[in-house]
């Protein structure tokens, strides 16, 4: 005889979230802890609990509990008036309703209060539907087959009892849109009745029998049994293995499926099981194997999946399995606080997470993604580092060494001489920018990790790129325009479309220039003219001079002879004065012709700036010469 357990039998996470709050409430407390009602529809798990001096009572005896006693709200949740009667009576409350069942309280309340009508599908005296009721006043039209809600109009909002039958669900829809135009459906029937429904209807069609465990008074397993009858008629219904029948080995039977109520416990599915083996040693089917595996405590480190039942600003809260429950805080999904977690996770997910403590205070896993994100980050890092690809990083902070970057979580570093191809001063610029980076090195020696990454490649490859394109470009006599990106002495070096080029000192003005910073400054945007372009060498001669008309070209008819002029002592000489009469145009004050007195040298008479009048005497063309005199105005 071969023995097969249903997928997703027994506890869900939600009975199992309520028993082990239980434990954990009366190990904080260390006295009699009360249950409102039985904590869960088992009575074995209820007999268990009285055993840890934890006691059900009815909602009539509460009158017997006085402030400072402390009660657990079963998974199944308690109307509205019933939590405001216990904080009236002083009475600390521990609630484990579970997390999908508070989801369709809240729906009822807020739907309720916007003046919609409320219909339940679900059995009308379960604890659960009665729950629900009371977050609407109890006016709830409660229905299995929708027949209560034949010909309804006006605004409706639909919900399910978590461990309703799909079928119902489907029937009751069925009646409402035939005359209901307004209303809101929220199927909640939970994702686990439906699967482990699912999971015994198809076991039930295969086998031989089916022995469904669970409580007498469990709705969700009678509603098991009811669908295992449908497919198999040598059906039974059982609360433990006491209950099996002593002769089943002798009965002509060659297959037995096995299904289990959500209050189900593993060890009571695992005693029906072996009772009914042969050999009392039986070989696990994958869902035994699954039980156990689960049962296992988990490690640090450990990769597991975990569905989010629950999210709130700080945390959210997932099953994971027979382990029990997970809490992924908000600073392990994201690193900023300006993110909302619930955009971030949703119920209803399932998700890879990573153990980093077993336990915390409240007795939950704790979880997080991030550590998964960084380890696939290391990941990219190495293979980008082995490939000579390039990442993004971005920028956090900034010192004299360099750059911090951050690669999905992981630090990279940049030296200040890898950020540009020139030195760059300021590296606070690049905060809280995204950088393009190659990786050239990575270590993780001595169980520290070292990440280093450089942009000078890809700045030269992109340079080189430009500047290929920009000497294509160049021609020469034409004129440009470029950013003036470093002064020497000898001149001014302007970038014209990622090429440098050389602006000469002479070729800054037609007039005298000492050095380039007299007249440039760096970042200054000018007009040059080509002078050469040798693109074989690289080399880029400019000017801004020719760009000006040469003032010698009509100096015959701009300076007459005889004329008087006025200029500047621009210098002096052993045997004279240079007078500026506009820029690239001096004129020669002979000593002679300096003063009427004699003097030894030109400074005797005359100071460097000093602005003079002079007389024209001569004006040579050719050779680019003016004579002044001095002598001769004074006279007049």
């Amino acid at each position: 005889m071969k023995i097969y357990l249903a997928d997703k039998s027994g506890f869900c996470f939600g009975v199992k979230r309520a028993v082990n709050e239980a434990l954990k409430t009366k190990e904080q407390f260390n006295k009699r802890i009360y249950t409102l009602g039985p904590l869960i529809h088992n009575n074995d798990v209820v007999d268990y609990l009285k055993g840890k001096d934890i006691y059900p009572i009815e909602l009539e005896d509460i009158g017997s509990l006085g402030s400072g006693d402390v009660i657990i709200i079963r998974s199944h949740g308690i109307p509205l008036k019933t939590r405001n009667l216990l904080e009236e009576k002083g009475i600390l409350i521990v609630d484990a309703t579970c997390p999908f069942v508070s989801n369709i309280q809240h729906i009822v309340k807020k739907y309720y209060d916007m003046g919609y009508k409320i219909a339940i599908v679900g059995d009308r005296t379960h604890p659960e539907v009665i729950g629900i009721n009371g977050w609407c006043e109890d006016s709830a039209i409660v229905t299995k087959d929708g027949s209560e809600l034949e010909g309804i109009t006006g605004k409706l909002c639909v919900v399910a009892q978590t461990t309703e039958k799909q079928a119902n669900w489907e029937k009751v829809f069925g009646v409402i849109v035939k005359s209901c135009k307004e209303f809101y459906g929220y199927n909640t029937i939970c994702k686990a009745t439906s699967e482990r429904q699912l999971s015994a209807k198809e076991l039930s069609r295969n086998v031989d029998m089916m022995v469904v465990i669970g409580g007498k008074n469990s709705s969700n397993t009678t509603k098991l049994f009811e669908i295992c009858s449908e497919n198999c008629k040598n059906t039974i219904h059982v609360e433990n293995s006491k209950e099996i029948p002593d002769d089943i080995l002798n009965k002509n039977i060659e297959s037995i499926g096995v299904t289990a109520g959500a209050s189900t416990p593993d060890w009571i599915i695992k005693e029906a099981v072996l009772k009914m083996s042969e050999e009392k040693n039986v070989e696990f089917n994958e869902q035994q194997a699954y039980m156990d595996m689960h049962d296992r405590q988990v490690a640090v480190g450990q990769v597991i999946k975990g569905e989010v039942f629950k999210v709130n600003e700080d945390n959210a809260f997932l099953s994971i399995g027979y382990k029990g429950e997970g809490i992924l805080p908000k600073e392990e999904v994201t690193k900023d606080d300006s993110e909302n977690l619930a955009d971030l996770v949703k119920v209803g997910d399932v998700i890879d997470v990573k153990v980093i403590k077993r336990k915390n205070e409240d007795g939950f896993v704790v979880l997080s993604k991030l550590e998964l994100q960084r380890e696939a980050a290391f990941d990219e890092i190495k293979a980008a580092k082995d490939d000579e690809a390039t990442i993004n990083v971005l920028i956090k902070d900034a010192s004299n060494a360099g750059l911090v970057g951050s690669y999905k979580g992981v630090r990279v570093f940049i030296p200040a001489s890898h950020v540009e191809l020139h030195h760059t001063a300021n590296l606070d610029q690049y905060k809280g920018k995204e950088l393009e980076v190659k990786v050239i090195e990575f270590s993780d020696a001595n169980n520290r990790t070292r990440i280093v990454a450089s942009r000078r490649d890809l700045l030269k490859a992109e340079k080189s790129k430009v500047e290929e394109s920009t000497w294509e470009k160049l021609e020469k006599g034409a004129t440009v325009e470029g950013e003036v990106k470093r002064l020497a002495d000898f001149g001014a070096f302007v970038e014209i479309d990622g090429v440098d080029g050389l602006l000469h000192v002479s070729e800054i003005s037609w007039g005298r220039v000492n050095k380039p910073g007299d007249v440039l400054k760096v970042g200054d945007k000018i007009n040059v003219y080509i002078l050469d372009v040798d693109k074989e060498n690289k080399k880029l001669s400019l000017s801004m001079k020719k760009l000006i008309e040469n003032p010698w070209n009509n100096i015959d008819q701009k300076y007459l002879v005889g004329n008087t002029v006025m200029g500047t002592v621009v210098r002096f000489a052993n045997f004279g004065a240079f007078v500026e009469l506009e820029p690239g145009v001096d004129g020669l004050v002979h000593i002679s012709q300096i003063s009427e007195k004699r003097i030894a040298k030109p400074g005797d008479a005359l100071t460097i700036g000093e602005s003079v009048k002079a007389k024209i005497i001569e004006v040579d063309k050719e050779n680019k010469k003016i004579g002044l005199s001095i002598r001769e105005v004074d006279e007049v």
